[in-house]
């Protein structure tokens, strides 16, 4: 199944190079947002050329939606449009910036967190008011997946675990602990698997 025809927010691997590449979370995410979300270092490409090509990195919103001490969990079906992650468990919401989000160019961290709450909109219905921070960024380049893609990890702390799924590839939806996480993390995608690993410092 080849991916939607739609272009893509991204910026040159040799950007992230340059700031500082790392494997697994980074706690410094303005270190690197600045950059990224400055006009100019980040452009569209079209999401079958970008899927391939390791020489850019794709913007991926990661929302944690978190109730207390407990996170949202979910499980990829078959719909889902990136399909080397179907039937994974996932806690990052989120997806693509493309070019039919006003935050065309990400003009600043205001825009970009438009598009942001719009992308996880589509996934699910947030029945609450929630606080949205950036606490990390992610990059797992040892998967054909990551090595196209960096993750911008987003706390979104609910008031109340009010949440139901609007996509048809999301299942199995429940709020869990870090332990019941734990109990599932070979079922994970890699980068749920980082996050449920330094969970506690992200929710902090």
């Amino acid at each position: 199944m080849s991916p939607p025809d739609e272009n893509i927010l991204v910026i040159k691997r040799s950007l992230f190079d340059k700031l500082g590449s790392f494997h697994g979370l980074n706690f410094e995410p303005q270190k690197y947002l600045e950059a990224i979300l400055s006009r100019g270092n980040n452009f569209f490409l079209q999401r079958a050329q970008a899927e391939n090509d390791p020489t850019h990195k794709q913007i991926i919103p990661y929302a944690i939606l978190a109730f207390e001490n407990k996170v949202l969990y979910y499980v990829r079906g078959k719909k889902a449009g990136e399909q080397r992650l179907v039937a994974k468990g996932s806690i990052g919401i989120g997806g693509h910036m493309n070019e039919s989000d006003e935050s065309l160019f990400a003009l600043d961290e205001a825009a970009y967190r438009a598009g942001v709450e719009r992308e996880v909109n589509e996934e699910v219905k947030i029945d609450t008011t929630f606080d949205d921070r950036i606490v990390a960024l992610l990059n797992d380049d040892t998967t054909e997946v990551g090595q196209v893609h960096l993750g911008i990890v987003h706390i979104f702390k609910l008031a109340e675990p009010k949440v139901e799924k609007r996509e048809a590839m999301i299942t199995n939806l429940a709020f869990l602990s870090k332990d019941e996480l734990l109990a599932r993390r070979e079922s994970l995608e890699t980068w749920s698997q980082l996050c449920v690993d330094s969970l506690d410092r992200l929710l902090s």
